[in-house]
């Protein structure tokens, strides 16, 4: 279970609570900067500087989330690839969405190139980091999905990539095809919505690994939307019931902060 933080807070709690790895979400770093989640909403040095955060916000392993490694041709991918490894990343992932609205997913010969050039970046600097390669065909209304993710899955399996990842598949007979038709690599599940399955029930699937891209972002903003348009329609506070203190925030993250009158300032609050 790798959840994903959107900022060093989120992170540090993460951590606290003993998850064993973390990953990077794009969606949840373009909310954060108030900005919809697209491919370009964010440079690439900006996104490498998030996911260096999150790398040295605990000790844990992240995975980065690197969208479609910021280039079109597998060279630029490959030059990318090494920029993000340098952030101490023990994995990223690359899509094979364009980001073009006419023809959404990369033709597939290009797309293996791409995932054999992240590869080769990776091995030329002897790192040992997990490239997990995904397959968009669900997010982008394919008219197959299922089929061509699979088969997508399959050659990039052949092109270098240790995790093979479908995000969209919502239920059990979707994860289950794809877990079995690319066996025996590892498959991660993106749990992005309440769809009726447990961590076990994912696991008795075969799932290898279960990220839950801006989900957890997109929980925070709920409630701040509802408390904030409570206070500005009604001016009602009752959305700040049971929620937690200064003090209990400022206890949680004290491990976190070096000095302790930093700590001492924060409880005077």
């Amino acid at each position: 279970m790798i959840p994903n933080p959107w900022d060093h807070g989120s992170a540090v709690h993460l951590a606290q609570l003993g998850f064993g790895a973390l990953a990077t979400t794009s969606a949840g770093l373009a909310f954060s900067h108030g900005l919809p989640d697209t491919m370009n909403a964010l440079s690439r040095d900006r996104v490498l500087d998030h996911i260096r955060e999150i790398v040295e916000a605990t000790d844990l392993p992240v995975n980065a989330d690197f969208q479609s490694g910021y280039s079109d041709d597998a060279e630029g991918v490959a030059r990318n690839v090494q920029r993000c490894v340098a952030t101490g990343v023990a994995g990223l992932s690359i899509e094979d969405s364009s980001g073009d609205a006419e023809q959404p997913l990369y033709e597939l010969d290009h797309a293996v190139d791409r995932i054999r050039a992240a590869r080769a970046a990776i091995d030329e600097l002897g790192a040992d980091v997990v490239l997990t390669a995904r397959a968009e065909c669900h997010l982008v209304a394919h008219p197959q999905p299922l089929e061509e993710s699979i088969r997508r899955l399959r050659a990039y399996a052949d092109a270098g990539a240790d995790v093979l990842f479908a995000p969209g598949l919502r239920d059990r007979s979707a994860i289950r095809a794809v877990i079995e038709a690319v066996a025996p690599k590892p498959v991660n599940v993106l749990v992005a919505a309440n769809v009726g399955l447990r961590v076990s029930d994912l696991a008795e699937l075969g799932a290898r690994r279960v990220s839950v891209g801006s989900a957890l972002a997109r929980v925070a903003w709920t409630a701040f939307m509802r408390a904030a348009r409570s206070i500005a329609e009604d001016g009602d506070f009752t959305a700040f019931e049971g929620i937690a203190g200064t003090g209990e925030l400022s206890d949680m993250f004290a491990t976190s902060l070096r000095g302790g009158g930093e700590v001492a300032r924060l409880h005077g609050r």
